[in-house]
């Protein structure tokens, strides 16, 4: 999805709000531009969705993914549609649409998945207007570095600037952020444990039910082994038994 043209955000108080006034859900754009670009758009929802249910939990995070942001009351088109939204305390929940003057906070972090063709939007136009919102950092990948050699940059908010973020690490998250061919990876800053994707999670499953299938066919393996001694030790009993009474047979007490 595409964001109509930004402009710096009029005052946020809400004062003869028009309740009629209509804020779209989409505009009917696709999401991105190629498969890499979905791809690192899609890993990231799944990467934070689990790390934040963890370790924020008692921040209430929601997610948003490619949905219009609404920053100005009865301002329709003053909106934007960030690749990925990371924002804490408020009500948890999917929205269709995210308006900041009814849900009381902005954005805490914000990732683009930019391309040569949405540099100028993404480098100046959002860049602004997420500064002048107070947007704690945003990121910008380029997984095929068409225009960011290194792949990924970054910004954070300080005395309401923007100022580059040289290490890759996310204050706001607790991750450090690394490309990875054409994927953008996450770690956790106090574990240094990678965040799986939905490749990472399928192979976590896979080994997980093999282990489990290893488990049980040596818990069968030892049963049956089980079973071989107890019928080897009945055997060995009923030999004993009958070659007693053989004996018995053969010299009968006096």
């Amino acid at each position: 999805m595409t964001s109509p043209a930004l402009s710096s955000p009029p005052t946020l108080a809400v004062q003869n709000h028009d309740a009629d006034v209509f804020y779209p859900t989409s505009d009917g754009e696709p999401l991105a531009e190629t498969y890499d670009h979905v791809q690192v758009i899609f890993a990231l929802i799944v990467m934070l969705e689990q790390y934040l249910e963890q370790c924020f939990r008692d921040r209430s995070p929601i997610l948003l993914a490619n949905q219009f942001v609404y920053y100005a009351p009865n301002f329709p088109r003053l909106r934007f549609a960030p690749d990925t939204a990371v924002i804490f305390g408020v009500a948890p929940g999917a929205r269709n649409n995210y308006k900041i003057w009814e849900e009381g906070a902005v954005p805490s972090v914000i990732f683009e998945i930019t391309s040569a063709g949405t540099r100028r939007e993404d480098q100046r136009t959002k860049k602004e207007l997420y500064e002048k919102l107070g947007v704690a950092e945003y990121w910008l990948f380029d997984p095929m570095a068409e225009w960011i050699p290194e792949q990924l940059r970054g910004y954070r908010l300080v005395e309401e600037r923007y100022v580059p973020i040289v290490d890759g690490y996310s204050q706001v998250l607790g991750l450090d952020l690394k490309p990875d061919d054409r994927r953008l990876a996450l770690y956790r800053r106090d574990t240094g444990e990678k965040l799986l994707d939905s490749r990472g999670l399928a192979d976590q499953l896979r080994a997980t039910q093999a282990q489990i299938e290893a488990e049980r066919q040596q818990r069968e393996a030892a049963q049956q082994q089980a079973e071989a001694d107890r019928q080897r030790a009945e055997a060995a009993e009923a030999r004993l038994a009958e070659l007693l009474a053989r004996l018995e047979e053969q010299n009968p007490p006096k």
